[in-house]
């Protein structure tokens, strides 16, 4: 095939190219619009195009390449050691540059690979995207898969995968499967996605729904965040509601609406629900304060509970020297050595030594040695031991009173 060579330092103006094109360093082609290369395109250090380049394989070493119009490659784009700047479209089958690829206008390819920098003003799309460094895009993102080692900033994204070694913005979109941050993740708008592991921040500026969502630091939601499982290491924080199967925070987690989760909810910290709290079951470490709390299931609380309406479960056992704030309501209900409660309603109601209640109203209920109770209404038996003391007397009734909640 004919082979046409630009020598260094050289200004050429060009149309058509039968076969391939060479040029060397710090060349400057001009054209009536559109230069096309009917073989492949090489340049051996830097050049400066004027119009449109088209060509069936383009490669450019050692320099920039600067194309003030579209560049269109059949089949490979590759950048050895050298940057890539097109102010209009880029379109090829796959896109490979080892320091800067800077694109104007649209970019599609199947696969681009960009070992530093990758910067787009408008939309790319591509099968899969990987990017040794920084990349940003103006507008949509539309992959596969997308890998990123530095920061990413993103408009709107239509993507299977996010992995990203710095941080992350995105405006807002989909991300069908799973995103992986090892530093900063923040959602400007409304976000769907699959799965969610941040090792640092992450924030959602607007709604946001999704699946498993791990966080080993910080989680900020401006507004209601839905996910299947919740798991935060630090400490966590929803403007709005909270919804999803199950949640796990190790720190402190507050909610500004309602926590409404079908499974199970646990704490090792401290929990704020500004107004219900709905879960299967509950095992708190720390403190918990909400209006009210409705549990399906059984509720173990090592620390202290506080609600204004009150707490019910299919079972609540206080452990030692916990505290209770607000009715309890429950069938069985265990105040373990130390733990105080106000006012407890169930059908089976057990005291340990040294706990202590208000008032209580059960079925069934026991007072062990050193435990006490102001109140006690029953219906079937109450057996207080030597040494517990109720500071009035028991009183048997044939009916309870409606029980909170």
């Amino acid at each position: 095939m004919a082979e046409t060579r630009l020598p260094r330092n050289s200004q050429t103006h060009l149309g058509r190219v039968d076969g391939d094109l060479r040029a060397e360093a710090n060349v400057r082609i001009s054209s009536d619009g559109t230069v096309t290369v009917t073989g492949g395109a090489r340049f051996d250090g830097s050049a400066d195009i004027h119009g449109n380049f088209e060509c069936q394989r383009f490669r450019s070493e050692d320099g920039t390449v600067h194309i003030s119009g579209n560049l269109t490659a059949q089949e490979n784009i590759e950048a050895r050691d050298a940057i890539l700047e097109i102010d209009g479209a880029l379109k090829a089958r796959h896109v490979d540059v080892d320091r800067r690829l800077k694109v104007g206008g649209p970019a599609e390819a199947e696969k681009f690979d960009v070992g530093g920098v990758l910067e787009g003003a408008q939309t790319l799309s591509a099968r899969s995207v990987s990017v040794g460094g920084r990349f940003h895009l103006g507008g949509r993102l539309t992959a596969e898969t997308v890998e990123a080692g530095g920061g990413v900033t993103l408009q709107d994204v239509a993507i299977d995968t996010l992995e990203v070694g710095g941080a992350v913005q995105v405006g807002g979109g989909e991300v069908r499967r799973s995103i992986e941050v090892g530093g900063r993740f923040r959602a400007e708008r409304e976000l769907a996605f699959g799965s969610l592991e941040v090792g640092g921040l992450a924030e959602f500026a607007g709604p946001a729904h999704g699946g498993r969502i791990e966080v080993g630091g910080l989680l900020n939601a401006n507004r209601d965040l839905a996910f299947d499982t919740l798991e935060i290491g630090g400490v966590g924080r929803i403007d709005g509601n909270g919804s999803g199967r199950s949640a796990e925070v190790g720190g402190r987690f507050s909610v500004a609406g309602s926590l409404t989760l079908t499974g199970p909810l646990e704490v090792g910290g401290s929990i704020t629900v500004r107004e219900a709290l709905v879960a299967e079951r509950l095992e708190l470490g720390g403190s918990l304060e909400t209006r009210r709390a409705v549990l399906t299931g059984p509720a173990e609380i090592g620390g202290a509970v506080s609600t204004r309406e009150g707490f019910k479960a299919s079972r609540i056992r206080l452990q030692r020297k916990s505290r209770a704030r607000g009715p309890l309501v429950a069938e069985r209900v265990e105040l373990e050595r130390g733990a105080h409660a106000e006012d407890i309603y169930g059908g089976e109601i057990d005291l340990e030594e040294k706990a202590d209640a208000r008032r209580i109203f059960g079925a069934r209920v026991r007072l062990r040695d050193g435990a006490s109770a102001d109140e006690i209404t029953y219906t079937e038996s109450v057996d207080i031991e030597p040494g517990a003391r109720v500071r009035s007397p028991p009183q048997k009734a044939e009916q309870l009173p409606t029980f909170p909640l």
